[in-house]
């Protein structure tokens, strides 16, 4: 017992130690450091949940100034110190419309806190994923936010001295503010690449299943890069089209519990409701295309998010139907039976990793 409690001493002072060196290190582009005493006061002693996460807690505070802000406790996790690490490092740096604000920080040993402004309108999941007889936005209101999302990874990928890579695009992390201008958010995941990595090294998979693009998991597809980004967006843009998660539980047959090939043979079909007007027709086809080249199984297929933007805002005439989307590599299975049954599997842990709809969102199936 002894050994095991200096062994988890020695282990966290350590990572204090290189907290605090990469605190004095970037000091010239951090944001402010307030102390854990003025956390308890901005958040009145922690008296507004927001929500929670595998991440720990939000809380809803006031500065002096007046302005509400969105707190977020960080617990200690296996790997402690890296969360607030690669938020600080990845979103310190950042100033975009399209990407959540960091006003501060609070680094005292265990006890470690994010300040961002407080997004009043909540994630994108609560306004896509709503209940029968709920007010829903437009599809005007949907399609812009799907260009201001994809403007905000883009400048991730491009617009920075260093190349972005978010690995946990999903509509938990999308959050609104009261114009319902959306925010890329959370960090916790994020990686740091020179600009001229097109392949970037991991030891492990990230993300949160569903969502994760299939490199991750098949590596003889392709490398790991930005376009692991583009897959995830694929995702939530399909979402964001069809107003439902990306998987079915209740479905019939495997090829409608995978969201893609469902929404693919919609489109292919012209299978849309008869109460939808042309105008939003035309809008929700083409969200779809641009999906269905987003999630391409070979990442060299799928676009960068400058030419997803392209597409977003070009005519719907000019776009071309990918091919049909498949969720492993052709030579990954030996038969049909083995190929269903592969689906089934995929199906059954992705329904197991949708997460309720809440602000923030519960991330215990982040990887």
């Amino acid at each position: 017992m002894i050994f095991l409690i200096f062994t988890y001493k020695r282990r966290h002072l350590a990572m204090d130690k290189n907290i605090e060196e990469f605190l004095q290190a970037h000091n010239n582009f951090l944001p402010i450091r307030y102390s854990y005493w003025n956390i308890k006061k901005i958040t009145a002693n922690f008296k507004h949940k927001l929500g929670q996460g595998g991440y720990g807690y939000v809380y809803k505070g006031t500065l002096r100034s007046g302005n509400e802000v969105a707190i977020k406790i960080l617990k200690q996790s296996k790997a402690p110190g890296e969360d607030f690490i690669s938020e600080v490092a990845t979103i310190g740096r950042i100033h975009h419309v399209n990407v959540v604000q960091l006003i501060g920080f609070c680094f005292e040993g265990s006890k470690q806190a994010l300040v961002y402004d407080l997004m009043s309108n909540g994630s994108l999941d609560k306004h896509i994923f709503i209940k029968e007889g709920d007010k829903s936005l437009d599809y005007k209101k949907i399609y812009e936010i799907t260009l201001g999302v994809a403007r905000g990874i883009d400048y991730l990928h491009r617009g920075c001295d260093m190349q972005i890579l978010h690995f946990d695009i999903k509509p938990h992390n999308i959050l609104l503010d009261k114009n319902f201008v959306p925010k890329v958010s959370d960090f916790g995941l994020a990686k740091l690449y020179p600009i001229d990595h097109s392949i970037v090294s991991l030891t492990t998979a990230r993300g949160t299943l569903g969502y994760m693009a299939p490199e991750l998991f098949y590596k003889n597809i392709g490398g790991v890069s930005h376009k692991a980004d583009v897959y995830s967006f694929g995702m939530l843009l399909m979402e964001m089209a069809g107003r439902r998660k990306n998987v079915n539980a209740n479905a019939e047959r495997s090829s409608q519990i995978y969201f893609p090939l469902w929404v693919y043979e919609q489109v292919s079909e012209e299978s849309f409701e008869a109460e939808v007007v042309e105008e939003e027709k035309k809008v929700i086809k083409k969200m779809i295309i641009v999906a269905l080249w987003c999630i391409q199984l070979n990442p060299d297929h799928r676009p960068s998010m400058g030419k997803v933007l392209e597409m977003l805002e070009g005519d719907i005439g000019e776009l071309q139907m990918p091919s049909k989307p498949l969720i492993y590599p052709p030579d990954a299975l030996v038969n049909n039976d083995e190929a269903e049954m592969e689906l089934e599997t995929f199906s059954s842990s992705s329904i197991t990793s949708i997460i309720s709809p809440s602000f923030p969102s519960e991330d215990a199936n982040d990887v």
